[in-house]
């Protein structure tokens, strides 16, 4: 930790350095990498900070055309993709209009492996989106929409930005099938998944949220949007946020579908700046991967078992996925192919980068090693075990908040003061 007395500063300051072009910004890699080398660290301003992982506490708001008036009374039932969206609250009779929530973990009626999280992204793309409606005059109403169409798109985060989750592992026999595995966990205590990105995310950067309230400017999904206050479930010692952005400006590369043994899911990604206003905030930005905890937890009933730190499974390197080509076999029935999670590997072709989350899912998948990667371990009690899943991807976190800095060192982003501070 630095031994540092930091300037005593207001956003409104700070504000005003980032309107004449003279703020000092580090990403939160950069600001803990240089507390690492043990650099001078009192004159950086804002440390724009980031997490991009599994959230299942995430729907969407959707309102667009779907005939002209008088073609229908109101709509009953209503499927976008073929993933159920609920109708209303707006009836909005007889005007041919539809206002639908989706919510991230929905589930395609004609394809188990697409969801809300799938269709968020497609929407985000610009593709066209198939509806149909069930209209109260038991009409079925077909059509086409896409983003540009609607006259509002907004997605909402019921809980999102967890400060800290946990690595997951099965102590017993068998293989248990979860949200936090995308085969299954095989047990006892033969492999583990996890989730968070250590020393990157807000939460760990401002646990006491001293700077980060209600309107808190943020990047949702790399579009601008605002905390709204604390998500569903959130304690004082596992707080997590709330909050929304338009669909209209995100990044298909920071939102989609995340396909876990359970059902699909859905990823999200925030980047949100901390103002470093005095030497305690600046103290709770300097903690490094090595001081942050990471809970090992029983998959069955969340027992904790233990405890890892964030460098255990981090700090050797992102985690890059390699794939060789000389050593595919062309399997008839690819395995990778059948278990990535978010459909970014072709057989005969290797990755996509752009569908890629580094999850890891496809290491263990092939029998002959054509896929390469390291993803760590965890340490219970002087038992290893092997982390094979990652449902949060530090890199594409690490790009937001490198997105972020930009906007705010080229004076594209100023920075709120909340409205409300939110009390835990």
């Amino acid at each position: 930790m630095p031994q540092s007395n930091v300037p005593i500063r207001s956003i409104e300051e700070i504000n005003a350095k980032i309107t004449v072009g003279e703020v000092t910004v580090c990403t939160a890699s950069e600001f803990c990498n240089m507390v690492r080398a043990h650099e001078d660290v009192n004159e950086v301003d804002v440390v724009t900070c980031g997490t991009k992982g599994i959230m299942s506490g995430t729907y969407a708001t959707l309102s667009f055309r779907a005939t002209a008036p008088n073609v229908f009374e109101t709509a009953q039932m209503a499927w976008l993709n073929d993933v159920h969206a609920f109708v209303g609250p707006c009836p909005n009779e007889r005007l041919g209009l539809l206002d639908l929530i989706v919510y991230g973990t929905s589930v395609s009626r004609s394809d188990t492996k697409y969801g809300g999280g799938h269709l968020f992204r497609d929407i985000v793309k610009g593709n066209d989106i198939d509806f149909e409606v069930l209209t109260t005059m038991g009409q079925h109403i077909k059509g086409r929409t896409n983003l540009q169409d609607m006259q509002f798109a907004r997605l909402s985060a019921t809980r999102n930005v967890f400060k800290n989750y946990n690595a997951f592992v099965n102590p017993n026999d068998g293989c248990v099938k979860s949200i936090f595995s995308v085969t299954c966990l095989e047990g006892p205590y033969k492999e583990a998944s996890f989730s968070g990105c250590g020393e990157l995310n807000p939460l760990e950067k401002d646990p006491q949220l001293e700077t980060i309230g209600v309107g808190t400017k943020a990047l949702f999904n790399g579009a601008i949007g605002f905390v709204t206050g604390t998500g569903t479930r959130s304690s004082a010692q596992k707080p997590n946020l709330s909050g929304y952005a338009p669909l209209k400006g995100m990044n298909p590369r920071y939102v989609g579908g995340f396909n876990t043994s359970a059902g699909p899911d859905v990823f999200c990604s925030w980047a949100i700046p901390i103002p470093i206003l005095n030497t305690s905030i600046l103290e709770n930005v300097s903690r490094t991967d090595d001081q942050i905890p990471l809970p090992i937890v029983d998959v069955n009933g969340r027992k904790l078992l233990g405890h890892a730190r964030y460098s255990d499974v981090w700090q050797s390197e992102y985690g890059r996925i390699r794939f060789s080509s000389n050593e595919c076999v062309s399997c008839e029935e690819c395995q990778v192919a059948e278990n990535c999670p978010t459909a970014a590997f072709k057989p005969n072709k290797g990755i996509d980068r752009k569908e890629c989350v580094r999850c890891g899912a496809c290491l263990s998948s092939c029998p002959y090693g054509a896929l390469r990667g390291d993803l760590g371990a965890i340490d219970l009690d002087g038992l290893p075990i092997p982390v094979t899943l990652r449902q949060s991807d530090r890199s594409n976190a690490d790009k937001l908040t490198r997105e972020l800095k930009k906007k705010i060192e080229q004076g594209e982003f100023l920075l709120s003061t909340p409205v409300q501070n939110i009390k835990l």
